[in-house]
This record gives structure tokens, sequence and C-alpha cells, in this order.
């Protein structure tokens, strides 16, 4: 039996080699299932051929990187990616923003299932545990969305101020109190998480939480407003879905609003602005960027290929 031995908190410990553990790793870098557990099963062949009984997770992994790169260089660096991020020491957190239809909930479930990572929540969930607290006389914009909250303004706005921004604002900053204490949770608990919605806005989490190294936000976007406004008569016609298809068209120019309003946030705090028009090339963008501000030391992974 081949063992593979590992190290948690300094601790060394062991387990026998598995082919479906190994197999789903490969998946995550978007190897296909059945080609994921056939090069395991090669993995496995290799060893024994070479009778290794005990092998360290590192030189397994150096093993796997140099037989993918001799397939496939790009299923290479995406498993070596993947790696690093998952080798992080820290709990990592992942917040992934923009405005109502641009995707953040079906890029979060993808980011999530990529890095292995099972917890997942919307800030739309977080707003409504608050709702439970928070009667709508105190803070009303709470039980409106995100693009209507300017309509539960007591004092109405000066003209020449952009009432939909001033609600929209107000709206976030309410929310982003409830997104500060799960982020504070998961890095007390040592959890990682993904954390999506329209309240993920650059600016309104506090510094001291979004600048650690282990947090990483990004915005998303959809510059065409014709694609951004496909995406909801896409997604509200599955026969299980109850978003509103007729508020969503009634308020798209709200929405569009927001949708700037994110981009300037971004460019001001300099997050990350990622248009997400094609699923595989948003999050090959979000998990590269992910290296780059999360894992530290080491080589360059394109360095490694080369």
């Amino acid at each position: 039996m081949i063992m593979v031995q590992g190290e948690v908190g300094g601790k060394k410990y062991t387990e026998p080699f598995s082919k479906g553990v190994l197999a789903r790793s490969l998946t995550r870098a978007e190897m296909d299932p059945n080609k994921a557990y056939t090069f395991a099963s090669k993995i496995e062949t290799y060893l024994k051929k070479k009778k290794i009984d005990l092998i360290t997770i590192d030189e397994l992994v150096e093993i796997v990187f140099n037989k993918l790169k001799e397939e496939d260089k790009e299923i290479a660096e995406k498993y070596m990616l993947w790696r690093r991020i998952r080798e992080h020491k820290e709990p990592l957190i992942i917040l992934i923003g923009g405005a109502s239809g641009v995707g953040t909930s079906s890029i979060a479930f993808e980011v999530a299932n990529r890095l292995g990572i099972r917890n997942m929540i919307s800030t739309d969930m977080i707003r409504e545990v608050m709702r439970k607290i928070v009667s709508r006389d105190l803070l009303p914009s709470l039980y409106e969305s995100s693009y209507t909250a300017y309509q539960s303004l007591r004092i109405p706005p000066p003209p020449e101020l952009d009432e939909v921004l001033i609600g929209f604002r107000d709206h976030v900053d309410t929310v982003s109190v409830g997104v500060e204490a799960v982020i504070e949770r998961a890095l007390r608990e040592g959890i990682s998480i993904v954390i999506e919605g329209v309240h993920i806005v650059p600016g309104f989490i506090r510094e001291d939480l979004v600048n650690k190294e282990n947090v990483a936000m990004f915005v998303l976007t959809v510059p065409d407003e014709n694609v951004h406004k496909g995406r909801f008569y896409s997604r509200c016609r599955q026969t299980w879905a109850r978003r509103p298809l007729k508020r969503y068209i009634s308020y798209f120019w709200a929405i569009r609003r927001i949708h700037r309003y994110f981009e300037a946030q971004a460019r001001k705090y300099n997050v990350p602005v990622i248009e997400n028009i094609d699923v595989v090339t948003t999050i090959d963008s979000i998990i590269k960027s992910l290296t780059k501000t999360t894992v530290k030391g080491g080589k360059d992974v394109a360095e490694e290929i080369g």
C-alpha cells in the first residue's frame, strides 16, 4: 500500500494514496472527470513501478505536476494554482460583488466548487436575517431592494443629487454590518467562505478586514446593457424561479446606475473588475488574481511550466 505523508499544525500524519481524491483535485483544475481518474490511475501505476511505499504530499504534487505538463500545460497550471490557494495557512475569504443580474451568485458557486470551499452565503440572506431583528420603521431601506431603496428615503435629497445612489448607499451601509460580522466569524473560526451579492461594494466594508492578505474582493460587470438585460430573462425563465422579471425590467435604468457606481468604487479602491461574459474566463481570472494577492513566495507558475 502506498502511504502519503502530510503535516498539519506541525504534526505529521499518513494516509493511504487515493485515486479518487487525486481525481477530484484534478477536476478542480477543469480536467474531465473520466480523464482525471485515468490520470490518477497512471500516477498510482508509476508509484508502484518505482516501488514507492511512502511519499510526502509535496513530492506527490511535484510528480503529478510534471506528468501533467507532458499531457496538458494549461491543466498543469490550473492544478498548481489550485494547490497554492489550498495550501494557504489562513482561511480564505472571497467577496464577489456586482449589480443585480451580473452573475455574482453563479460565479460564487463555481469559484467555491473549484477551490473546494464548502461555505457560501448571499448578502440577500444576511439582509433577510437582519430584517427579523430590525423593524421597518427603524430601517426602512432594509426592506427595499437595492435598486428601489431610494423610495424609502424619509427626506428627499436635493434635485442635483442622484436619489437612486443615495438610497443604494444607505441600503448597502446597513447590510454591510451583517457582512462584516460574517467575515469576522469566518476569520475567528478559521473557516473559508465565499460571500456574494449586491451589498459587496468597495469602500463599505471595514478596511482592517478587506486589507487582510487572505480576504479578496472582486467586482463583476456586464458592460453591454442588452446582454445585462438578457440575463434577467434567462434567470427568470425557470419554472422554479421566484424572481419578478417585470420588476427587474421596470427598474433596469436604476440597476444600470448602480452598475456604473460599482465600477467607480472599484477603481477608487483598486478592486479587480472582471467582465463576466464567459464563466470559464471569469473564474480563471479570479483564481489567478487570488494566487497573486493571497499566496506569497515560491516560483511563479508560468516560470515552472516554461
